[in-house]
């Protein structure tokens, strides 16, 4: 019996997969919240922050299958400065190097169908998918990755939109991305497909594309509408943009933007799977478009007639603390050990006589001359800094708050290197602060937002004129060579 890693188990697709495995397999479910969760027979409930490295260890103690079905399409603090881009890139980074460390034989990856274009022409929501899955891939440990289109169910993304839009509008008016293909597929085919994964063994990464059917968003309103037996007249009006038609989404359908706005920026691409991603017995979903929506439609009806209380992202999130990622240019000759003592000389040197900051050993001081004591007090953590990433737990100071006695404390700072490129992530987590909530976002937050900006247009400067230096050099060094 394999001992599988679920993140996500909470969640729509991961609750479902629970379900299906937990009889033949030994399941430790992860969630950010744990509230209301029982352990049953073979399966374990943990909570696990996986912006935390260390809780992501824990949870693959002596793990063979890890699943990651997770998305930072979601606030992860009470205030969270950040794009949902670089938020998933910490979380596969953390997953990959995590599962690396704990010996999991093999990775389990949920992503969308990937356009034929270009990586730099995706949008932001496909071009994540696509960095996360080779985040995870990167760190030597097999990844599986499931390609999915539209995936028709009661709840998840994107069919309860397109749902929503089909029951509440006497018409539609068809924008340009009601044009593009897509390839839907029934959730119960889903879950067999991630089901089928776990019995993978796979040497080497690999992409695998599920489906039923190649159509259009046209095709799939004309579809739901003749499930739902309602008359829905059309007009193509394909000049109307995207941009537009995002807020008139999200006010009909009353889901939030930050899920609208992605998802529909996604809709430009036509979304088509690729010969090569076939695999036979999971490629081929048996559920055709039309039973599929049927499924979905009466499973919504049911779920409505339990009232089942939902988990409430503020009931996960009850700190009064602070998430701020931000992802700048280096120079391509930085280590990450050189990029996070730069910020610290550079920090104290924009600041002038305002800002200080004092390196002893291992432990940095942030201070202001108004104040006595340190504002911020950092200590590196060894344990978790390496060639690609620095850490920095934050321990104390007048803004931040205390660390009691006998507790270590997840207030953190971290420097991280994305693939091996030069991008680099800093990032501020589990930070509380200890100026009123209302001036600390007046004050504070936004200062923070102006000197993280002003770093990234240094970095980037530096990156231009020190890598032409350094690739001259380089050039000058092969030809005495």
């Amino acid at each position: 019996m394999k001992k599988i890693l679920l993140t996500g188990a909470s969640g729509y697709i991961g609750g479902n997969l629970l379900k299906k495995i937990k009889e033949n397999h030994k399941i430790v479910a992860a969630s950010r919240s744990t509230k209301n969760k029982e352990n049953e027979e073979n399966v374990e409930w943990k909570q696990v922050d996986l912006f935390a490295i260390k809780d992501v260890e824990e949870a693959m103690e002596g793990v063979d299958t890890a699943i990651y079905l997770v998305h930072s399409m979601q606030p992860a603090a009470k205030l969270t400065q950040a794009s949902f881009v670089d938020m998933d890139a910490i979380l596969a980074d953390n997953f990959g190097r995590a599962a690396k460390s704990k010996g999991v034989k093999h990775i389990i990856f949920m992503s969308g169908i990937m356009p034929h274009e270009d990586a730099q022409d995706l949008s932001d929501h496909l071009r994540s998918r696509l960095e996360c899955e080779k985040i995870l891939g990167s760190y030597g440990v097999p990844v599986s990755t499931l390609r999915a289109g539209l995936i028709i169910g009661p709840k998840g993304s994107s069919f309860p939109v397109l749902k929503k839009l089909t029951e509440r509008l006497p018409a539609l008016v068809l924008p340009k991305w009601a044009y593009s293909k897509t390839a839907p597929v029934a959730l119960k085919d889903v879950i067999e497909g991630l089901a089928k994964l776990i019995e993978r063994n796979p040497e080497e990464n690999e992409s695998i594309d599920i489906y039923h059917d190649v159509t259009d968003y046209k095709g799939m309103f004309k579809e739901t509408a003749k499930v739902m037996n309602k008359k829905l007249p059309m007009v193509d009006l394909p000049i109307i943009p995207v941009s537009i038609t995002k807020p008139v989404v999200s006010l009909l359908t009353g889901e939030p933007k930050e899920l609208v706005y992605p998802l529909l920026d996604s809709l430009v691409h036509d979304m088509v799977p690729s010969k090569e991603n076939y695999v036979e017995g999971i490629t081929n979903a048996p559920t055709p478009l039309e039973e599929s929506i049927k499924i979905a439609l009466d499973e919504d009806k049911d779920s409505k007639k339990k009232d089942k209380k939902k988990e409430t992202i503020g009931e996960a999130l009850k700190k009064s603390d602070v998430k701020s990622v931000q992802r700048i240019t280096i120079p391509q000759s930085w280590s990450i050990d050189q990029t996070a003592n730069y910020y610290m000389n550079w920090l104290s040197r924009i600041g002038m006589s305002f800002i200080n900051t004092a390196i002893e050993g291992d432990t940095l001081s942030i201070s202001l001359p108004i104040f006595k004591d340190p504002i911020l007090i950092l200590q590196k953590n060894k344990d978790y800094t390496d060639e690609d990433r620095v850490l920095f737990m934050i321990k104390g100071g007048k803004f931040s708050k205390k660390v009691k006695d006998g507790e270590e404390g997840r207030a953190r700072l971290e420097f991280r290197r994305i693939l091996d490129t030069n991008e680099c992530i800093i990032a501020i987590h589990e930070y509380e602060p200890t100026l009123p909530w209302a001036i600390y976002k007046l004050t504070q937050a936004r200062v923070h937002l102006i000197v993280m900006t002003l770093f990234g247009y240094e970095t980037k400067i530096l990156e231009k004129t020190l890598d032409s230096t350094y690739l001259m050099d380089k050039g000058q060094q092969s030809t005495t060579v």
